[in-house]
């Protein structure tokens, strides 16, 4: 019989009412133990730790097929997708994903990215104000579909850019937001699924391409993708790519916040480079997605009955580990409601450490394997904000615990932008070659 605790509360409007922080508040109620809870009427277990992910990522204990709500699906991820799938059938889908994410292709959609970046700074000189959030989404789409070989024109980037940002803005809420983010993935979905199927009938798309090699791509039996569910792989490669408009928000909420560091990361000062290779504009990268709100949990079913610290978990109940609140806990990150990005100065991060796009190695567990490209492109892009003068004019720069994703109200608005002279170390607009 499941013991975890003698009362079963139904925890869904404390949820929606306190957000990022109703987890970490009842782990700390529990005193670190397992929580039980219901969500939307079904029972959970709720862990908390690097050694419950180790746990819950184990395809042994854990699986994510039936797992995922369908809200879920039908906004951030897509029916069919990888995020579904278990055992050999997640790891041969997972790896075409990742044979389009390695450090050459990184490389190459972050130097897409800053060219289109330095073009949109060129404009925002002659903009009274601009919406960092917006801008900063509408650069990654029109790089992430260049470099994609998916076909956009620039007229319609800010429709396709608005369309990505919803899938993401609202799958975690009822009501507007999150019809919206239904609506944009149906009209993406069609989209994309026709593009797909125009490509494999005239075999146009540049070889090597996402759009190609999706396209291309056949199942552990041998079958062809179905376009609509190609169409999905194919946003969740658009998708979490102009997410990183978040932290790049982000980062300019902590550049206003912290102004102390923009110049470490203007002047590109090897005095902060690491044994570990991990500049300063890592740390501060690292730091971002730390300290700021972004995932706050995740969830799968047991696929057996479990043991986890002397607590029984049943076969198909509901599993949640805490990101957001392993991200705060004052045990692995001292003073963790602090901005210090010299936490991250010679620090090995381990794969169950630093986790606000989940845990474990992405090659063979369920770990975003766009993470790479996440750091990547913020990096560069901090680094790019950093080398840029503006204003930052009266807003709401505030982050509501209680909105999930949560986000900067105003979306970070700055104002008279201009390109300083570059200096002798290093140009504005150009980071520093990493070895």
């Amino acid at each position: 019989m499941f013991r975890v605790s003698e009362v079963w509360p139904d925890s869904t409007l404390a949820l929606l009412r306190e957000g990022y922080l109703w987890f970490p508040e009842r782990i700390r109620r529990s005193g670190g133990k397992p929580i039980s809870t219901r969500l939307g009427g079904l029972r959970a277990i709720g862990l908390s730790g690097p050694e419950a992910l180790q746990f819950f990522y184990d395809e042994a204990h854990i699986q994510r097929h039936d797992a995922i709500p369908g809200p879920v699906l039908s906004t951030l991820f897509g029916h069919g997708a990888v995020h579904t799938l278990d055992g050999a059938d997640h790891r041969h889908r997972k790896a075409m994903l990742l044979s389009l994410m390695s450090a050459e292709a990184t490389a190459d959609l972050v130097a897409h990215t800053l060219d289109v970046w330095d073009e949109a700074v060129a404009r925002w000189q002659h903009t009274d104000q601009v919406v960092l959030f917006d801008e900063a989404s509408r650069v990654l789409t029109r790089a992430v579909c260049d470099w994609a070989d998916v076909p956009v024109s620039d007229d319609e980037v800010p429709s396709l850019a608005a369309d990505l940002v919803a899938m993401v803005d609202g799958f975690a809420t009822a009501g507007p937001r999150h019809w919206r983010a239904r609506a944009a993935r149906r009209r993406r979905e069609v989209w994309l699924a026709g593009l797909i199927q125009d490509v494999r009938r005239t075999g146009s798309a540049k070889p090597g391409s996402a759009l190609a090699v999706i396209a291309a791509h056949r199942e552990g039996d041998g079958s062809l993708l179905a376009p609509r569910k190609a169409a999905v792989e194919l946003l969740n490669v658009l998708r979490p790519t102009v997410a990183v408009c978040w932290f790049i928000a982000y980062a300019g909420h902590a550049l206003q916040q912290w102004p102390e560091y923009r110049d470490r990361l203007r002047s590109g000062d090897p005095a902060y480079a690491t044994i570990f290779n991990l500049g300063f504009a890592t740390a501060f990268t690292n730091e971002v997605r730390r300290f700021y709100p972004f995932a706050p949990f995740i969830g799968g079913k047991a696929v057996k009955d479990l043991q986890w610290q002397g607590q029984s978990i049943p076969r198909g109940s509901i599993v949640l580990v805490d990101l957001y609140g392993q991200n705060h806990d004052e045990r692995l990150w001292p003073q963790p409601y602090t901005f210090q990005p010299e936490r991250f100065l010679n620090h090995a991060i381990g794969e169950f450490e630093l986790v606000p796009q989940g845990g474990g190695n992405p090659h063979s567990g369920h770990r975003c394997p766009g993470e790479g490209i996440t750091i990547g492109l913020l990096e560069a892009l901090t680094m790019r904000l950093a080398a840029i003068d503006y204003d930052v004019p009266p807003q709401d720069l505030g982050i509501r615990a209680n909105r999930i994703p949560a986000r900067i109200s105003s979306g970070f608005v700055i104002s008279k932008v201009s390109v300083p002279v570059a200096s002798t170390t290093i140009s504005p607009l150009r980071p520093p070659q990493r070895g």
